[in-house]
């Protein structure tokens, strides 16, 4: 399998991530069934893929890092914000998601595998020659609907083993 070719087929080939980072915008403008009516910019699309990719790593297990260009969502004073489970970034003035990405790509490949996703050609060029893998963002929306369908299958398959079990006492340990 080619290094740029990853998708819906990371989870079934048992590859060993160390981080998955995602540049935000790119994946929030190639899903649009993703918060439908809202802004591809707004906090209401973001805190969705935020939620979909906690989903996400809590199905797969391998962490999630995901980046925004820009200083990130304005906040009311007072308003108190619950961090999320996955890590979330944003660019400074003069700084991009894409110089982020691709640092953390950098830095983080001596401790294993990094996968990127994204759409910006030029990002995935880098991230190749830097030594991680790339993903495009409708490979891995695939991987992320698979993924979390199979875990809906799995929890479906779980509770009504549990309801025959506890239907049947003589099935009990």
């Amino acid at each position: 399998m080619e290094r740029e070719r990853v998708g819906p087929k990371i989870a079934q080939i048992g590859m060993a991530l160390v981080r998955i980072l995602v540049d935000g915008y790119s994946l929030l403008h190639t899903w649009p069934e993703l918060a439908p009516g809202k802004a591809r910019h707004s906090a209401a699309a973001r805190d969705e893929l935020i939620h979909i990719l906690t989903r996400y790593q809590d199905a797969s297990g391998t962490p999630v890092t995901v980046v925004f260009d820009g200083s990130g969502s304005k906040r009311k004073r007072g308003e108190v914000s619950e961090a999320p489970p996955i890590e979330v970034l944003y660019s400074r003035a003069g700084q991009t998601a894409d110089q982020m990405i691709e640092r953390a790509a950098h830095r983080l490949k001596e401790y294993g595998e990094v996968l990127v996703v994204t759409d910006d050609f030029a990002e995935r060029d880098t991230v190749l020659s830097l030594g991680g893998m790339v993903a495009s963002c409708v490979g891995f929306i695939q991987t992320i609907e698979h993924a979390l369908a199979d875990l809906q299958r799995e929890i479906k398959h779980h509770n009504r083993r549990e309801q025959r079990r506890f239907k049947n006492p003589a099935e009990r340990d």
